[in-house]
């Protein structure tokens, strides 16, 4: 499946539904209402080790690629990405995100890019923003996590806005396109103080998919935003 172009920078804020907190009894359904206000989605990828749950495959994301009709960011919370990044390649993912705490992410970043594909980079909330700089000459997105991976519904570290600042500070010297993503707990009100830290994309689960109407939420928090 080809990879639809993921957007770069533009000074305006992507909102990126979670597919995670999404109706799976009616996928292509929960997805209708926001596909055409979302700029892209993400699929989040849990292996049961590298977090204490787990999730879904390129089965579920070529599906959520071809529903949505959107690009898709394959956030890969496993131990080892490296034994899945051609899968994903191939299930349509348009950017697939590591961790820096995963075994061999830097080598994951390079085999990313051969693949054609936009890179990014994810911090937990434990690992400093320090571990960004040897990167940020090649990722495409850098993800701080303002919960512990694993579960959706969690609620927003606030501890986590000057990572957010710091991560920031460091894209702007670096002098490159590279989106400043929080993921965690974002809801119409932590979406504004992680956007005011500097964060231009926004992932957004549960505060989302629970909203009476998910495509209001969306219009609603773009016009906040």
């Amino acid at each position: 499946m080809t990879a639809r172009a993921f957007p770069l920078p533009a000074g305006r804020a992507a909102l990126v539904p979670s597919v995670l907190s999404a109706d799976f009894c009616s996928l292509k359904t929960s997805l209708a209402p926001v596909k055409k206000l979302a700029s892209w989605v993400q699929v989040d990828v849990m292996d049961g080790r590298f977090v204490p749950n787990i999730s879904f495959g390129p089965a579920i994301t070529a599906f959520v690629a071809k529903a949505s009709g959107l690009p898709v960011d394959a956030h890969l919370m496993v131990e080892e990405p490296g034994k899945f990044l051609d899968a994903f390649a191939k299930a349509g993912a348009g950017l697939i995100t590591v961790h820096a705490e995963a075994r061999g992410a830097a080598a994951c970043l390079k085999a990313i890019k051969k693949l054609g594909l936009r890179a990014g980079l994810a911090l937990r909330p434990r690992t400093p923003v320090k571990k960004l700089i040897p990167f940020l000459g090649e990722i495409d997105l850098a993800l701080i996590m303002t919960v512990e991976p694993g579960f959706g519904g969690q609620a927003f570290m606030p501890e986590m806005l000057p990572k957010v600042f710091a991560a920031r500070e460091l894209i702007a010297r670096s002098r490159r396109p590279v989106w400043l993503q929080v993921d965690g707990g974002i809801n119409a009100e932590t979406a504004v103080l992680a956007a005011g830290a500097g964060a231009d994309s926004l992932v957004i689960g549960s505060a989302l998919f629970g909203a009476r109407s998910p495509a209001g939420f969306l219009r609603a928090l773009r016009d906040k935003l």
